[in-house]
């Protein structure tokens, strides 16, 4: 989220509390949308929080670890409590994106393919590779989120995304 709107990056780890908060505005369809960009919590000690972010938003980012193989497997459990929490309209086609991070990393646990076959049965979710760090795929995947979240197609659980035209 900071590498998308700032084209920053930190190595200091900082555990979100509650929900950090970004806007950008970028070009969408020739009319300047502004995003705002939810990063809330994924650890369950957090998760009753989300229920006030989650509502009204355009799109659903879940974003996992692609070196920890636990951050994957959560990504059914924070798919679900988002829809729980943000009871969209359509829950069916309701636009998710998902980001496998840290691709800059050696220790790698969670495959490529591994990840396409998740986003695959949950109904063609758009799978992106990340990181961070090094600005790798960044900003196209915040590009597709911009597009799905404005055709109403996807949202993220660890980032809520709204939107302002």
């Amino acid at each position: 989220m900071n590498q998308f709107v700032n084209k920053k990056f930190s190595n200091q780890y900082k555990a979100t509390i509650g929900a950090d908060f970004l806007t950008k505005e970028v070009m969408v369809d020739d009319r300047l949308v502004t995003m705002q960009i939810w990063d809330t919590a994924g650890q369950e000690r957090f998760q009753s929080l989300g229920v006030a972010f989650y509502r009204g938003a355009d799109c659903c980012v879940l974003c996992y670890d692609v070196t920890s193989p636990n951050s994957f497997k959560s990504l059914d459990s924070w798919r679900d409590e988002f829809l729980i929490q943000a009871s969209p309209r359509d829950p069916d086609h309701f636009p998710f994106v998902v980001l496998g991070n840290k691709i800059d990393l050696e220790n790698r646990a969670v495959s490529t393919k591994r990840a396409q076959q998740w986003c695959h049965s949950k109904n063609e979710v758009p799978y992106f590779e990340t990181s961070a760090k090094e600005a790798i795929n960044v900003e196209l995947a915040f590009q597709t989120i911009a597009h799905q979240g404005k055709a109403g197609r996807v949202c993220l659980l660890m980032t809520a995304v709204s939107w302002f035209l």
